[in-house]
């Protein structure tokens, strides 16, 4: 089973409590491991995290710096996490505008774990689906393709997620209802399940609330 899950609702679970925005984002972020541990227990084949879109580089710069330092926090002392759990950490998303050290950080992580048999963590980072179809357009036209070979399987070759299998489910927290740029081409046959708890209150009690309904559903594949 694949996962997929926009995690929204940090700046709000901070505002309703009086706190700074990046307050919110630090709960996100120990909420991530949480469920990534979660699922990685359940033997969830793969789940993959919106962390940070293309579009979020409008932010306030103190709030982008704050986000970059907890992504490098994480990159840190989730390594620990990983490797306990035996999760095999990729990454998608363009790495243009990251920084040089977090770019490391990165690519040490998924070296270190690239081994690992269990649950498959994807996390989505400077990532937007739009431009992600473009650069697959760019990249079948520079391998010069003929046009009668270029088909849903090879378009989807492509992609960032080229080799994973697509969602199954997507959850998006905080009860907002659009895919937000999300992996469009992926999710064409996902299930859609939208609580209003934001990001940093998705416990595993709501994660149970989710995999249940997505169990009873009959899935049609684009039938009627």
């Amino acid at each position: 089973m694949h996962i997929a899950i926009i995690m929204d609702g940090n700046g709000r679970w901070a505002n309703r409590r009086g706190l700074p925005r990046h307050e919110g984002h630090r709960a996100g972020m120990l909420r991530l491991l949480e469920i990534a541990e979660e699922c990685a227990k359940r033997k969830i084949e793969q789940l993959t995290l919106y962390c940070f879109s293309s579009e979020n580089w409008k932010r306030p710069e103190t709030e982008l710096d704050f986000l970059m330092s907890l992504f490098r926090e994480y990159l840190n002392k989730g390594r620990e996490s990983l490797v306990r759990n035996d999760i095999r950490l990729s990454i998608i998303g363009r790495r243009t505008g990251i920084a040089e050290d977090i770019l490391a950080e990165m690519d040490d992580a998924i070296a270190l774990t690239k081994h690992h048999k269990g649950l498959h963590l994807c996390l989505a980072a400077n990532y937007g689906s739009r431009g992600e179809i473009v650069d697959a357009v760019k990249r079948i036209v520079d391998a010069k393709i003929p046009s009668e070979q270029i088909d849903e399987q090879c378009i989807s070759a492509h992609l960032y997620t080229s080799g994973m299998r697509d969602p199954d489910l997507l959850i998006r927290t905080a009860g907002e209802q659009r895919l937000s740029n999300y992996l469009l081409w992926q999710l064409s046959y996902a299930e859609i399940w939208i609580t209003e708890k934001c990001w940093p209150d998705f416990d595993a009690t709501e994660f149970d609330r989710a995999l249940q309904d997505f169990a009873g559903r009959k899935r049609k594949f684009g039938g009627l």
